[in-house]
């Protein structure tokens, strides 16, 4: 912020940041970081610097993933090289006092560069840049607690090797998992972290969701529970203020939105907030007054709100943004008296860190052999599931991943195969498909599982598209038919006797082979349905799937008229 000019600029800027405080926040503590310090000499500021749900994007996302509204315009943002160079113009301003700080999804989901090398390079990458700690989120376990471990300590993989040739360092910042616990009670990594800022002791609680188990394959995280995160925290207040520690903010890997944006959509303005809602406003409620601070994450939304007197930020994703935390301390007492905050954008105007550059290079080299061979081609885009295009909630691409899963399970006996549509991460052109794009599309080495479902239950798990805070409608292979009414209530929206395949009812005794994804296999996304299955069998990758399928090129994209919606 620039300085002003003289003190009755001073005291108007303050003014004009206290009414726009009122308008976004609906009163409360100031939004602009950086201001004077404070009159009071026992009081010092410290700085933290954060991101979330960076998801192994080393190279500038593209298209809308590479974006940020900024009122009636759009922003390109993001690239690790960016990202660096701001992180580290930022931390300059007071080096020893400032923390940079992750709330999950640092790995996992990520592009072919990062993910092809089990997002080594991130980890490498985010060393490089600083990075200090990190609190896990539910993609930090897509390969399971052991892998995330090796994330950690470093390594080689124990199946493909150093890929890249060299030893595996592992992460010089520090996982935090307060709320993932074994059965004896035992964190998967540390609850907490204690810095000292500015010469006061700060403490920083770091977990994932709650829900977690939900959406990563149960294979890779048996033996460990997930317990609700402000009853985790409130918990590890007392532990702390034993320590003498007041000064509290937590990396929680759980967000919301603003307005009516959704989870795919910027839903308000990137550094205000305008009707946040979502698990974070109640999480928040519920947690011990002695937080300070909250930095969320989760539904790659950006926000920078107020709830219940504590600031609570989310810097989007995909390295777009970083949240700037500015805390006033009061050093007699160790407690935070003043929390603003301010979103600044990882704009692509400045000049990248070169050492970062120089490690994305090599990856990029090293991946492009695998990436741009050409698998086939399509006639036409094919599109991710949305809800404006199809209100009916399947789309092309979904069909054609459902297709090409019923495909390559046909063997073992498949009759239809469903696709979670938050598995889709992408669109797919028109021409030819590389392996890169085939792996953007699918990032999460899912393994096809084939096994027995009745038709009451294959009702069920189509009656379970409703339940929870947004639909998620499963893409379904051809042959796969049936209609849902958009009036009904949850449990009731599907006409049992509309459920056909091939043309015929589903009989609810009948017996069906159904192919799904090892994470919905094993209950993905509340699918409990799915991990009921009997009689089940391993297939091969869904990336893989795909590439079968695409051999039989040209490949135009499926007909929509698998799933009928009425009012």
């Amino acid at each position: 912020m620039p300085t002003p000019s003289s003190p009755a600029s001073l005291r108007a800027l303050l003014l004009s940041s206290s009414l726009l405080l009122a308008c976004a926040h609906g009163g409360g503590q100031t939004t602009a970081a950086g201001a004077t310090p404070p009159a009071n000499a026992r009081q010092v500021h410290a700085r933290v610097l954060a991101i979330n749900d960076f998801h192994g994007n080393l190279a500038p996302p593209q298209g809308s993933s590479g974006e940020i509204r900024t009122g009636s315009t759009k922003t390109k943002a993001g690239g690790i090289g960016f990202l660096a160079r701001h992180l580290a113009d930022l931390r300059a301003r007071d080096p020893k006092n400032t923390l940079v700080v992750s709330s999950g999804d640092l790995i996992g989901a990520s592009p072919l560069v990062s993910a092809l090398f089990h997002d080594e390079p991130t980890i490498e990458a985010m060393n490089l840049a600083g990075l200090q700690l990190n609190a896990v989120g539910n993609h930090e376990f897509d390969e399971g607690t052991t892998e995330l471990k090796r994330m950690q300590t470093g390594g080689c993989h124990p199946v493909d090797g150093c890929q890249d040739g060299t030893p595996f360092e592992g992460a010089r910042f520090q996982f935090l998992a307060a709320n993932v616990v074994d059965d004896k009670g035992a964190t998967l990594f540390p609850p907490y972290a204690v810095r000292e800022l500015a010469g006061v002791k700060v403490a920083f609680i770091g977990m994932t969701l709650e829900g977690t188990p939900e959406i990563v394959d149960a294979a890779g995280i048996r033996g460990f529970h997930f317990r609700d995160e402000a009853d985790t925290v409130n918990a590890l207040v007392p532990e702390l203020k034993k320590q003498g520690i007041r000064a509290i903010v937590v990396l929680l890997h759980e967000g919301g939105v603003q307005g009516q944006g959704g989870v795919q959509g910027q839903g308000g303005p990137y550094d205000g907030c305008e009707g946040i809602s979502g698990p974070i406003v109640d999480i928040v409620h519920r947690m011990d007054k002695e937080v300070d601070a909250v930095l969320s994450a989760h539904t790659h939304q950006p926000y920078n709100c107020v709830i219940d007197g504590r600031r609570v930020t989310s810097a989007a994703s995909y390295g777009r943004i970083i949240t700037d935390l500015d805390l006033v301390l009061d050093t007699s007492t160790g407690d935070v008296v003043e929390t603003t905050a301010r979103n600044v954008l990882v704009t692509q105007d400045v000049e990248g860190v070169s050492d970062v550059r120089a490690l994305v290079d090599r990856y990029d080299g090293l991946a492009a052999p695998l990436r741009d061979r050409v698998l086939g081609r399509v006639t036409a885009p094919l599109q991710q599931p949305n809800a404006r295009r199809w209100p009916s909630g399947e789309s092309t691409l979904g069909n054609a991943l459902a297709d090409a899963q019923l495909a390559a399970t046909k063997d073992l006996g498949a009759q239809v195969a469903f696709m979670n549509p938050g598995g889709i991460r992408g669109d797919l052109d028109a021409g030819d498909v590389t392996y890169g794009e085939a792996f953007t599309l699918q990032p999460f080495g899912n393994a096809l599982v084939t096994f027995t479902l009745t038709g009451a239950q294959l009702h069920s798990l189509l009656e379970a598209q409703w339940e929870g805070s947004h639909p998620r409608i499963l893409q379904p292979s051809q042959g796969f038919s049936y209609t849902w009414k958009a009036s009904a209530p949850v449990g009731q929206k599907v006409d049992p006797a509309s459920i056909r395949l091939n043309g015929q009812p589903v009989d609810p005794a009948g017996r069906y082979r159904v192919t799904v994804g090892s994470f919905l296999a094993g209950g993905g996304d509340g699918f409990r349905e799915f991990a009921e299955g009997t009689d089940r069998q391993g297939g091969m990758l869904d990336v893989d799937a795909l590439e079968a399928w695409l051999k039989a090129s040209p490949r135009s994209p499926p007909e929509t008229n698998r799933i009928t919606r009425v009012d």
